[in-house]
């Protein structure tokens, strides 16, 4: 049967409440799904809060804009058939429409619960449950083939498993070649060089070949399959080495010398010194560097008795920045004048989250804090080597995030506005630049403002949770953790295997963690939290949307059905 065109404009109401819940799809992942990107780099203080949120809207914002797929799939994976919908493309429409009530739902339910979870499977799961409730099972792809239901059950496991082992891998590296030598900082501050060309050169190398407008890409037509090569290869690796090869040069000529001189000489230097480093005169020593990065590294769940014994002050006499805001915003409620008044007020409602330490506010749990008693710590000064690249491999994460999987994201309501403005509909939709700026700014939104105190005050979040519940994060654990499940990402989308780059982390910290040689080191009862949520999401969001598409779609409505007169 050829497919039906609609009226264009037809059924605006659809796309209006698509729209909205798209934005809040949008805003969920940034609570869940980007909190994520930048939990380990937080937990681990190479990052504060603030300072992760600011990245990340750059670099996920900037990601979808420049970047961004200008067509996209409007089924993921083709998982449902659509075909089916070709007579009635208004129910599709309102298929879609229902996919985002019930994905976008339930993932910001789980992020207030604290829940890590693939929002990728929670939209695939909302469309199974609408195509089920359609067309029957039939309309789903249960098997293995085409990237079925089966190969998404097999990524709770292939996932964590992946990540967990290449993590490991590289945080034994670092173990033995930097972290357990006699004068471990002189080794490490010579393996930065190192360190940072292998990890600009992966970073490179997927943003090139996985954006969304790059047309160089490296693909197997399926699991097993062989490799296949497109594009143009000379370019793409051209830039990739051009990247690589600035980032070597700056890392011996600059980076080296800079932490030479802030490091082992302990001279009171900014981070904007290393640009400078050659022709700037020595400076004052720094006194408070060593108090300063155990401050920042010692295990924040440890008792008193221990922090004592590692010489970490157990009171702090100097104002925190919670106290700082709480203290303005008292100054705020004294001043007369209404408008300031109110303004004051309304920016500390707004931003008093992003001042929160997470690595203190840790949710105290008997296997938390067993964790972070058995952790093996090292010297600070090679710890702190590594937090700038955590920041790195974070700030790529996010934007090939941005760049690559904000688009497909988009895909319902890309479906539902080609329908709504065209009256057909096409398993490739284009993606307008409203709708990119749209999904990046809701993005960068939810990060920035689902954090406990604005809902529940002693509720969890995901950076929470991610950042040092699960197991002890240092800069060294956190880089391995975050390169590892980069390295997991690009292996399986490069040999089409399906994975979430949520439980890629997770495997990835569950390994890292075990390298203390010890099971204690793990809150085991975190990552069943973790796990638990994985396996409900399918089911939770395909329940949800296939009763809301029943609903909408088989109740009462004012036309008769056929066969009824009005009496």
């Amino acid at each position: 049967m050829a497919a039906v065109v609609m009226p264009i404009h037809s059924y605006t109401w659809v796309f209006v409440f698509t729209l909205l819940f798209a934005f809040l799809d949008g805003y969920s992942i940034g609570a869940n799904d980007v909190a994520n990107s930048f939990a380990t780099s937080v937990g681990s203080r190479s990052l504060t809060l603030k300072q992760a949120v600011c990245i990340a809207f750059f670099t996920e914002f900037g990601g979808a804009i420049a970047l961004g797929a200008t067509t996209t799939k409007t089924v993921k994976d083709g998982i449902i058939k659509t075909y089916l919908f070709d007579d009635r493309p208004d129910l599709l429409m309102t298929g879609f429409m229902c996919a985002l009530i019930a994905s976008s739902t339930w993932v910001m339910t789980a992020t207030y619960l604290g829940l890590p979870l693939s929002t990728t499977h929670s939209i695939i799961g909302a469309l199974i449950g609408v195509g089920i409730s359609a067309y029957g099972r039939g309309a789903v792809n249960w098997g293995w083939q085409g990237k079925g239901v089966a190969q998404i059950a097999t990524s709770w496991i292939l996932a964590p498993c992946l990540a967990g082992i290449l993590a490991a891998i590289i945080y034994t590296i670092t173990l033995f070649a930097v972290l357990k030598r006699r004068n471990s900082l002189r080794a490490g501050i010579w393996a930065v060089p190192f360190y940072f060309t292998i990890t600009i050169f992966i970073v490179s190398f997927y943003v090139v070949s996985r954006n969304g407008r790059s047309s160089f890409t490296i693909d197997a037509s399926s699991i097993g399959g062989g490799l296949e090569v497109s594009g143009n290869i000379g370019l793409a690796f051209g830039i990739i080495g051009a990247i690589t090869g600035t980032v070597l040069i700056f890392s011996v000529g600059f980076l080296v010398p800079f932490f030479i001189r802030r490091l082992e000489k302990e001279e009171s230097l900014k981070w904007y010194h290393v640009f400078c480093i050659h022709c700037l005169p020595e400076q004052p020593h720094d006194p408070k560097i060593d108090l300063y990065l155990k401050r920042a590294f010692t295990p924040q769940l440890l008792n008193d008795a221990d922090k004592t014994e590692l010489g970490m002050p157990v009171e702090d006499d100097e104002e925190s920045k919670e106290e700082q805001e709480e203290r303005e915003e008292r100054e705020w409620r004294r001043c007369r004048n209404p408008v300031v008044r109110f303004l004051g007020h309304v920016k500390w409602l707004l931003l008093r989250t992003l001042y929160i330490d997470v690595a203190t506010v840790q949710h105290e749990n008997r296997g938390a804090v067993r964790a972070h008693e058995v952790a093996i710590l090292y010297d600070n000064k090679t710890e702190y080597l590594y937090s700038l690249l955590q920041v790195v491999t974070a700030s790529f994460a996010s934007f090939s995030h941005g760049s690559n999987d904000v688009a497909n994201a988009l895909g319902p309501l890309a479906g539902v506005f080609q329908i709504w403005d065209s009256g057909t509909f096409t398993t490739n939709a284009s993606v307008p630049y409203w709708m990119l700026v749209n999904a990046g700014l809701a993005i960068d939104v939810g990060l920035a403002l689902f954090s406990p105190p604005h809902f529940h005050p002693d509720g969890y979040n995901i950076m929470r949770n991610l950042g040092n519940n699960i197991t002890y994060h240092s800069p060294s654990r956190g880089f391995s953790m975050e390169l590892g499940a980069a390295l997991s990402v690009i292996t399986a989308s490069f040999l089409a295997l399906p994975v979430s780059t949520t439980q890629c982390i997770v495997g990835a910290t569950v390994a890292v963690g075990l390298c203390n040689c010890n099971w204690r080191a793990i809150n085991w009862g975190m990552v069943a939290i973790a796990g638990f949520g994985w396996v409900l999401t399918l089911p939770v969001a395909g329940i949800a949307a296939g009763l809301l598409y029943a609903l909408l779609t088989r109740g009462p409505s004012f036309t008769l059905p056929s066969g009824m007169e009005v009496g």
